[in-house]
């Protein structure tokens, strides 16, 4: 690092430690569920830009609806938006079409309508109990042809639960999934979502984090970011979904009691670029460059790193400190750039290395 005060360190790409090459990775993504569940509207909002509102306007998906989403420049999301009529699921599970709908599975994203009468803990005559039966014949089909694929489960809508009911309704269904998630039980993820908060954006966060390849590679890069702005937090964004991809804390970072800070973020700023694009003439995903707020307490800036990401800061407090963290972001923006080049397999540009 150099320094042209005593008080404030400047980061250089020379403090990132060596970078593996990164290839680029496809992940095919299932996203299955009833009708009417939801799964269209959530992909929507986090992939297309869509605010809640704006998607009671959207209609059933028939078949398989596919998508390919470029995730951090190196990660690439095959999705594979399923429709969920019951015709459609039992074809899905036909000798014929098994083969082609499972085999080579990343991750299965398994949506639940918490209102579905076909959804219950209780599997009697007078309710069969559809929507889980549905969920274990799914589950075993991708445990023939897709044995190591990560499971994520959503349960969905949660918001007409009531609040002082809505880790109870959780609880138990969560118990019933699992039950019925054979080889996988051990690895589902279940969440609670809705579109009208940040649960969505948790959940979805949680999902692409666990695929996103070396990790290790971009975080080693804001650990030396956070040292020399001495940041409390530093949490980095994908830009067009705006979800959480890491987050590097000192130990008072590590002591926050908001556990949900990130998610709120994400669904504000997702509003707010939103808000951007519908009052002003440019595309929405190109208007937010930086912002900062300076209290007495502490400073946070929110600033474009690469072309598809956003850090966040939270920093010690004063007009110094603001502008070293600038400068500091600035002399990062080269370096992650180099990591992205990288991981988009360019064979002409070297792995980052330490100066000597």
């Amino acid at each position: 690092m150099t320094s042209d005060r005593k008080d404030q360190t400047y980061w250089t790409e020379a403090d990132m430690e060596p970078a593996t090459r990164i290839r680029q990775q496809k992940k095919k993504v299932l996203l299955m569920g009833k009708s009417g569940a939801g799964k269209s509207s959530m992909r929507s909002i986090i992939f297309s830009n869509h605010v809640a509102k704006d998607v009671r306007r959207l209609q059933a998906t028939i078949d398989v609806d596919k998508k390919r989403v470029k995730f951090l420049g190196n990660l690439v999301l095959d999705i594979w938006d399923c429709g969920g009529q019951d015709a459609f699921t039992e074809s899905y599970l036909t000798p014929a079409q098994r083969p082609y709908m499972f085999s080579d599975v990343g991750v299965l994203i398994y949506v639940f309508d918490i209102e579905s009468s076909d959804f219950s803990a209780q599997d009697t005559p007078a309710n069969t109990d559809r929507d889980l039966q549905i969920y274990a014949a799914v589950i075993k089909a991708l445990a023939e042809f897709s044995p190591r694929a990560r499971i994520f489960v959503m349960i969905h809508k949660m918001d007409v639960v009531k609040n002082e009911e809505r880790e109870s309704v959780l609880d138990s269904k969560s118990f019933e999934i699992v039950r019925r998630s054979g080889i996988f039980k051990r690895n589902v993820g279940i969440y609670g979502t809705s579109i009208w908060d940040e649960t969505l954006y948790r959940a979805w966060g949680s999902i692409v984090n666990s695929l996103i390849p070396n990790l290790d590679v971009i975080e080693d890069g804001l650990k030396d970011l956070r040292i020399a702005t001495e940041a409390e937090e530093i949490v980095l964004f994908e830009q067009n979904t705006f979800l959480t991809v890491t987050r590097i804390g000192s130990e008072a970072g590590d002591h926050n009691p908001n556990r949900d800070r990130f998610e709120k973020i994400s669904h504000v700023i997702k509003t707010f670029k939103h808000s951007l694009g519908t009052y002003t003439e440019s595309n929405s995903s190109h208007q937010l460059d930086s912002f900062n707020i300076k209290t007495k307490m502490f400073n946070l800036i929110i600033n474009r790193l690469t072309y598809n990401t956003y850090v966040l800061i939270v920093f010690p407090p004063g007009e110094a400190e603001l502008q070293c963290a600038r400068l500091n972001i600035l002399a990062a923006k080269e370096a992650f750039a180099n990591i992205k080049a990288v991981a988009d397999g360019d064979e002409d540009t070297p792995p980052l290395g330490r100066n000597s």
